[in-house]
């Protein structure tokens, strides 16, 4: 698993105040969890965008290298970005140690496309695209990619049907779906549901005619 680094700073001072301030000073405030246990802390807003983005979606442990001299390793567990801005506004890490399993969500990353979409005009439908696993930190995978490209219509993939090294446990249910290809639904064309409607019309429209006559004999017969 691949591993980056960054300087982080211990932080006592909490609270809104507290973390805005820090923004305004390229600093971005965050909690560094532990079992039982949490330590504020402080990065820098440059150095972590760019950790983020060398990242690129997926599991990767980090170094927390403090100023003290202190080093702990730990895994990005979430980022909260501004909608408006887009700028970082707060971070979660979680500790690990190597010697300890964790218990940790992967993306499904899917390549390719299903000849069941290309050839036969199905659909393809995402269910799952994270699955949870259990190891040590030293074994958790980046991601785990899957072929998708020979799925036909009514086909699908399983947790099953992945594959992970040994020391690996799969904690999700091995027979939720991942993807499947599902056959297009066939809807009416305008111009046949206007004829459909156009012949219930024209069904309908002699027993007023005739109902019309019966109503204008009626009348003949008084006069006379």
């Amino acid at each position: 698993m691949e591993r980056l680094s960054i300087v982080a700073e211990k932080r006592e001072k909490q609270g809104k105040g507290v973390a805005r301030s820090l923004r305004r000073e390229g600093m971005v405030p965050a909690v560094l969890y532990r079992e039982g246990s949490s330590q504020s802390i402080k990065l820098n807003k440059k150095d972590l965008a760019k950790l983020i983005n060398a990242m690129s979606g997926e599991q990767v442990m980090v170094d927390l290298q403090f100023k003290d001299g202190e080093k702990k390793l730990a895994l990005l567990k979430d980022y909260q970005v501004d909608p408006v801005r887009g700028e970082l506004l707060h971070t979660d890490f979680f500790e690990v140690s190597l010697t300890e399993e964790v218990r940790i969500p992967i993306h499904v990353t899917t390549v390719g496309e299903p000849i069941g979409v290309r050839r036969d005009g199905g659909i393809l439908q995402h269910t799952l695209r994270e699955v949870m696993i259990e190891c040590l930190p030293d074994k958790i995978p980046g991601k785990t990619v899957i072929d998708i490209s020979k799925l036909e219509v009514g086909q699908s993939i399983h947790v099953s049907d992945l594959s992970f090294e040994e020391g690996i446990k799969v904690l999700t249910d091995l027979n939720d779906v991942i993807v499947t290809v599902v056959a297009a639904v066939v809807e009416a064309a305008p111009a046949a549901a206007e004829a459909v409607a156009a012949e219930a019309a024209a069904a309908a429209e002699p027993e007023v005619v005739k109902k019309g006559k019966k109503e204008e004999e009626g009348a003949e017969k008084k006069e006379k």
